[in-house]
């Protein structure tokens, strides 16, 4: 990477130790901690039955009561897996170990009928639901389901540490076209690359989506983005996955710049060295700052081949 080091006014090794020195170690921004539309979205869906099951609170002859609210509100039962932080509408429940016995639940309100709404009942019963409602343990449903989906939630913030990382590094992709009168898209397909700048690519899976692809002086960038603030496996196996991705795109005509960040890489160098030493660039955020995507996107004339 002798070439593209000189163009960044430093030695191989200096670029690397700069790289290192400038990684971040978190990249947490308000929108990570909880996603409230999908929360609240999640438990307006079943606001209305949540509050009719409220009515068992407390009630000491829970199950009669239940039965008499399952045969007079059967939709109810649809809001019972999600007491459970369960999605699914179906369950199978093994309740005889010797003789592998099952018991199907349908939590759909065609699922309900007066001779079978007890069936329901010994499902909040048994799964210790029913314990909860008639102690009071609960004190509202609606209250209790926002805290399950919460928590049900923050499953999903490694999806958004991904998605955060895209939605930091866009603005800058955006000044860099501006400053070089280049264009971009994000989440590039090959069809969407044909249709938009009539350049055909052939991708090595037909899935394959890009994180932002741009279009500058005839020619093609993609990026791909990503932040790690813990080690792991994971780390080498992208590094090793990116070389070939370089190559593969090389090979077409199109430069790869992998852009990263996160103190995940303290832990392992030598899988992201390999990757400098062999693939086209590495930029973390510090170099977006430093405005290294424009001046990678004013030097056409500098192949991947060349910098290497």
């Amino acid at each position: 990477m002798q070439e593209i080091c000189n163009l960044f006014g430093m030695e191989p090794d200096t670029y690397f130790s700069h790289f290192f020195s400038t990684l971040r170690g978190t990249i947490t921004q308000w929108d990570y901690f909880v996603n409230w539309k999908k929360v609240l979205g999640n438990v307006s869906g079943i606001e209305h039955e949540l509050n009719l099951l409220n009515t068992l609170i407390g009630k000491s002859n829970l199950e009669e009561e239940a039965n008499l609210l399952f045969a007079k509100y059967p939709e109810c039962v649809k809001a019972i897996p999600a007491l459970l932080a369960i999605r699914a509408k179906s369950l199978k429940v093994l309740v005889d170990v010797y003789n592998f016995t099952y018991k199907s639940f349908d939590f759909s309100r065609e699922g309900v009928t007066p001779e079978n709404s007890t069936e329901y009942v010994s499902f909040i019963v048994n799964s210790g639901l029913g314990e909860l409602l008639s102690n009071r343990s609960i004190k509202n449903l609606v209250d209790y389901v926002v805290g399950v989906e919460v928590g049900l939630d923050s499953n999903g913030r490694k999806n958004r540490t991904g998605t955060l990382m895209e939605s930091i590094v866009e603005p800058f992709v955006a000044q860099a076209c501006v400053d070089t009168g280049s264009s971009y898209m994000k989440g590039a397909t090959a069809t969407k690359i044909r249709a938009e700048w009539h350049t055909d690519i052939v991708v090595d899976k037909s899935e394959r989506i890009v994180d932002f692809a741009i279009y500058s002086n005839a020619k093609l960038y993609f990026i791909e983005t990503n932040f790690y603030s813990g080690g792991g496996s994971k780390l080498k196996a992208t590094a090793t996955e990116y070389i070939n991705m370089s190559s593969y795109w090389n090979k077409q005509g199109v430069t790869f710049i992998w852009i990263t960040d996160g103190a995940g890489w303290h832990s392992t160098r030598k899988p992201l060295r390999e990757y400098f030493d062999k693939a086209d660039y590495l930029l973390n955020l510090s170099a977006l700052q430093q405005g290294y995507l424009s001046r990678i996107l004013l030097c056409p004339s500098i192949s991947p081949s060349q910098m290497k």
